[in-house]
């Protein structure tokens, strides 16, 4: 995924730079990425980066005019209607790049300059100047930044993958952190699957002098938790105005933009309030082997009400016959945020790269504007546990607390519970949202307590700005209107959603043995399949089941400290048939299975090796120093 990688310390400069060239390598996953290093030895300041080529990120380093002061950037900055002005007279006097500005900013902000950045990114700036370097994240902690101390080191970068390959006592699993993974199906806090690797928590600069780092927040979610509520009217009017203002930077874009529609809301304001562009996007919706979603059908009416492109782009055969292939790199790439059950995310995403290298998603809408949350326990068999182990589960399942509703969707929901899918997709693509902009999050915290999971606002702004698409219904039913009909639809969609999920996923044990004839009914009703595309729980039982069975055999003769070994071919047979639904703790069993054949007990000395998409290499690698 790209990135960034380095370290602090004042070790001999070429052990630094070897170890570092080292990181940076571990983060190479594709053919069409470019990396980078730079190094400033007299203070002890060691960078690389890995980027998507013709991204924001790709032609790095970025400097001032003097080249004193050096930023390295993962990610990408949109700035605002000051901010943009300041980048046009830049660009227009000084000729400057895409990043260049960022280094001005600093120039001209100070120790402000971090505070005045907006989206997902994190970076290492090094000013010769004061002799400082500054290591940060973005305010929600969505551009990971992983990190280990030693008495003479501070190591980072984006991927833990590359701290363990340097550092090998790192390769060990820190059993909170699984407790926690396997209560929630993701850690909490700062916490890492790895022992002794930590996250930078996010809003973070550190400053670095003289190979020691000073750590510190310039942002905390408290500052937006303080604003007034608004009343319903103004609320809906100062969401129509910023919004409307902010959309506009997500589709600036040098590279061809691809917008993943949907038939949820969020898509539809997008799509809305979508501005002229020069040239225009391409549209396309994941899909399964055959047949239609919802999702697809809605979407392509909206795509053709723009008059826009639109794709099915679908799961084939070789998703079946190599998945375990896709599996590995799904959870080698992701460093075990993204499991098994998310094996198909790189397969889609390198389809959507084909067709745009930028992805542009409503991805967090709902949990930001409409406190909706998929976040809570797994609730894995008690069998499958370890008994030594399962009070350290069930102690991991009474951490969580909860918060503001806006502050635990943005800066613990998604950066923690969402990472993965959001890690295995940046893989592949640049990926945006406009509903994790600094003025929408801080928006939201004025939805008054009437409104906070309405979607009448984002109905209204629909409906305001593209009447047409108003009139084509969501995947949830809601449109114009407000009778007897509108209502039945709404009921419709979301009991056939509920039967979906039951069907994909979430099947209890005693309706398992029923589901022939739950099968049966829905195919003939076509009722099955109408939201999901995604069948993890019967491909576990028919196409997968031989991957299933091997891959159960093998965990349990490696005698984990986490399973009842005992009760892992009990759970193959049982799931596979059909008697029991065991796919959430199949998932959990082979996830962690990766990562300790992948990444800890012994990590390949390149990414390449793991489930390789192969290729000509076209990366570029260099070594500035000053």
């Amino acid at each position: 995924m790209p990135g960034i990688a380095g370290m602090i310390s004042q070790r001999p400069a070429h052990q630094c730079a070897d170890l570092v060239k080292s990181m940076v390598g571990s983060m190479e996953h594709e053919p069409f990425y470019t990396s980078g290093m730079y190094a400033v030895p007299e203070m002890g300041v060691y960078g690389g980066w890995v980027a998507h080529e013709n991204s924001f990120a790709a032609n790095q380093v970025f400097f001032n005019e003097q080249r004193n002061v050096a930023l390295i950037f993962a990610g990408e900055c949109f700035a605002g209607p000051e901010m943009r002005a300041g980048l046009r007279r830049n660009r227009h006097e000084l000729g400057e790049g895409a990043g260049d500005w960022l280094v001005h900013l600093y120039e001209e902000e100070g120790d402000q300059f971090f505070a005045e950045l907006n989206g997902l990114f994190s970076g290492l700036l090094i000013d010769k100047r004061e002799g400082k370097a500054f290591l940060f994240n973005d305010r929600y902690g969505m551009e990971r930044i992983y990190w280990h101390e030693t008495e003479d080191a501070t190591y980072f970068a984006s991927e833990a993958k590359a701290l363990l390959r340097v550092r090998p006592e790192l390769r060990a699993f820190d059993e909170e952190g699984v407790a926690q993974f396997l209560a929630f199906g993701c850690t909490l806090e700062w916490r890492t699957l790895f022992r002794g690797v930590q996250l930078l928590p996010g809003g973070s600069v550190w400053s670095c002098e003289r190979g020691r780092c000073q750590k510190r927040k310039y942002f905390s979610p408290e500052t937006w938790e303080a604003q007034p509520k608004l009343s319903v009217e103004s609320f809906e009017s100062e969401f129509q105005a910023t919004f409307k203002r902010m959309l506009p930077r997500y589709f600036e874009s040098e590279s061809r933009i691809g917008i993943s529609l949907t038939g949820g809301l969020d898509t539809r304001m997008i799509m809305a309030g979508r501005p002229e562009s020069v040239e225009e996007p391409i549209c396309y919706t994941f899909a399964g082997e055959k047949g239609e979603t919802l999702d697809a059908r809605l979407a392509a009416r909206i795509a053709k009400a723009c008059g826009l492109d639109h794709r099915l782009l679908r799961i084939g055969p070789d998703f079946f016959s190599d998945f375990a292939s896709h599996a590995d790199r799904t959870v080698y790439i992701t460093d075990g945020c993204f499991g098994i059950l998310g094996a198909h995310e790189i397969y889609l995403h390198k389809q959507a790269r084909h067709l745009a290298p930028v992805r542009l998603t409503g991805n967090y809408g709902s949990e930001v504007l409409r406190g909706m949350s998929t976040f809570k326990p797994t609730g894995l068999s008690s069998d499958l546990l370890d008994p030594g182990f399962s009070h350290s589960v069930d102690s991991a399942a009474r951490q969580l607390t909860k918060e503001q509703a806006v502050t635990f969707a943005a800066f613990r929901e998604i950066p923690w519970n969402l990472f993965g899918s959001f890690a295995a997709g940046r893989s592949q693509v640049d990926l945006r949202t406009p509903y994790l902009d600094n003025e929408i999050v801080a928006l939201a915290y004025q939805i008054p307590e009437s409104a906070r999971t309405s979607p009448v606002p984002a109905l209204h702004f629909v409906k305001d700005n593209d009447p047409t698409l108003s009139n084509i219904p969501t995947d949830m039913g809601m449109g114009e209107g407000l009778g007897l009909m509108q209502a039945l639809s709404r009921f419709f969609f979301k009991a056939t959603f509920k039967l979906d999920y039951l069907n994909n996923e979430g099947l209890p044990h005693w309706l398992s043995p029923f589901d022939p004839l739950l099968r049966r009914f829905s195919s003939r009703a076509k009722i099955l399949g109408l939201h999901k595309h995604l069948h993890y729980r019967s491909w576990f039982q028919r196409e997968l089941a031989g991957h299933v069975k091997d891959a159960l055999t093998d965990a349990r003769t490696q005698r984990s400290p986490f399973w009842n070994s005992d009760f892992l071919e009990k759970m193959a047979t049982e799931h596979t048939s059909g008697r029991r639904n065991y796919v959430l703790e199949i998932n959990a069993v082979l996830t962690l299975e990766a990562v300790e054949r992948l990444l800890v007990r012994d990590p390949p000395s390149a990414s390449a090796d793991v489930g390789s998409s192969g290729g000509e290499d076209h990366r570029r690698e260099s070594l500035l120093t000053t």
